[in-house]
């Protein structure tokens, strides 16, 4: 979301947009994968691994989807932002589901 534009109209998402820094985002990344990674460690080291990979091939789909929607719309709307929740989620579970 750092980085991006909102589209014309989207006031709340302007907001929410305006306010994202790379620095943080990049923070709240690491800190899910490690949390993600230390669960998963609860269960045994293979888990650990896998939920840290879940986490990051999430984060990829996710950003993947945004580049096309900016490329597409010019910018985010909040529906952009509940379909980049929705696909990080469901790749986590794919990929959480696998092992």
């Amino acid at each position: 979301v750092a980085g991006t534009v909102p589209v014309r109209g989207a006031l709340l998402v302007a907001a929410a947009v305006t306010g994202a820094a790379v620095r943080g985002a990049l923070l709240v990344a690491a800190a899910v994968t490690g949390a993600a990674a230390g669960a998963g460690a609860l269960v045994g080291s293979h888990d650990a691994v896998r939920a840290a990979v879940a986490v990051g091939l999430a984060l990829l789909a996710a950003e993947v989807l945004l580049r096309h929607c900016v490329r597409r719309f010019g910018g985010v709307t909040g529906d952009v932002f509940g379909g980049l929740a929705e696909t990080a989620a469901t790749t986590a579970l794919v990929v959480l589901s696998l092992g």
